[in-house]
């Protein structure tokens, strides 16, 4: 949401006017005044805004991830994308505003994905495989979410505004245990199995792949997946010696 006021000032304390941003950045980029609305296509018209408007997205992520998130600085964002401050405000109005699309993207996908997973049903273990696919199929689209996330998730999570972040994690959470804890109770994991930690030893698994996997890679998403569950719930061994070693 655009703001008015002409300060602009960031969840940690730190503050850039509109107006000092223009004074830095000259005349050109006066029209987005603070007495003007800015939308997500503000200086630029349709499709072109934007595509202007994710791009700015994916490059912020790059660089909330290898700084940090209190570290990057709207000029960092605006001088890494070729722009002047200012005109980073046709776009957005804060580096919190670029975070805020950034992960509700993701979440917005991935979570009801995972209720429909799970609402549906099924033998837990073929549940539990369809959660993991959806997790991997996430990567292509919101890698840098993933990897923003996974460095930032702590710090954000200690700001208000980004509290649906701690319950995203706990609606996930949920929702796989209840997917585990089915599947100790029908006899397809082993008993005894501590669902909880099951849950965040496939979650850290699957979630760590996200800094490696490629799309254009030899495998496809669903082969990973596959590989990553016959490891997680086969082990390594092979049928044969699996096999051997229940007769010894």
């Amino acid at each position: 949401m655009a703001r008015k006021e002409n300060s602009r000032r960031s969840e940690h304390g730190s503050a850039e006017t509109v107006g000092s941003a223009q004074e830095r950045s000259g005349p050109a980029d006066r029209g987005a005044g603070p007495d003007r609305p800015r939308s997500a296509n503000d200086g630029a018209d349709g499709r072109g805004g934007s595509e202007r408007r994710a791009a700015l997205v994916e490059l912020a992520a790059d660089m909330f991830a290898e700084r940090g998130f209190k570290a990057t600085t709207v000029r960092d964002i605006a001088q890494a994308a070729g722009m002047l401050s200012g005109s980073l405000y046709h776009h957005f109005d804060s580096k919190e505003s670029i975070m805020d699309e950034l992960l509700r993207a993701y979440i917005d996908e991935l979570l009801p994905e995972y209720r429909r997973v799970v609402r549906e049903g099924g033998p837990a273990r073929e549940v539990l495989s369809q959660l993991v696919t959806a997790a991997f199929g996430s990567f292509e689209r919101h890698r840098p979410a993933i990897l923003v996330w996974q460095s930032e998730g702590v710090q954000l999570k200690e700001i208000p505004r980004f509290a649906y972040v701690a319950e995203a994690e706990a609606e996930t959470e949920r929702l796989w245990t209840q997917v585990i804890r089915r599947g100790i109770r029908s006899g397809e994991f082993r008993d005894g199995l501590d669902a909880k930690l099951a849950y965040r030893f496939i979650r850290d698994v699957v979630w760590m792949a996200a800094r490696w996997y490629r799309p254009w890679g030899r495998l496809t998403v669903r082969q990973v997946a596959g590989q990553y569950l016959s490891i997680v719930l086969d082990g390594i061994d092979s049928a044969t010696v699996t096999a051997e070693r229940t007769k010894a």
